[in-house]
């Protein structure tokens, strides 16, 4: 699968971290577009609203997205939140504040996973 061809939903409540990440993705040739089905989930999991957990908990409760890989990123990153992450649905974990390299290989580790 070319990376070009993969959809990536990106969810951060920071406007500044999702510029960031976006910029990531695109030099390595991914692409994030609006739309209703995605490849890959990169979310945040410190939210305003619902947090992460709970976004996630709901995301694995719809059939279409039951295996949709998702990689977790959290700014306060403490001991055992990747643990939690991965228990409640989450493929991987990312701490912020994000290093290029890890999340790319990250996303490449979770595409591998869909081929």
């Amino acid at each position: 699968m070319k990376s070009k061809s993969i959809k990536i939903l990106l969810v951060d409540d920071y406007m500044h971290s999702r510029i960031i990440i976006a910029r990531l993705l695109r030099k390595n040739n991914f692409s994030i577009e609006k739309g209703k089905v995605f490849d890959v989930i990169i979310m945040d999991m410190q939210m305003p609203i619902m947090d992460g957990f709970e976004v996630i908990k709901i995301i694995r409760s719809m059939s279409e997205y039951k295996s949709v890989p998702i990689i977790s990123l959290s700014a306060f990153a403490m001991k055992g939140d990747r643990e939690e992450c991965l228990a409640v649905g989450a493929t991987d974990y990312l701490p912020k504040p994000i290093v290029e390299e890890e999340l790319i290989k990250k996303v490449k580790f979770v595409i591998s996973l869909m081929i």
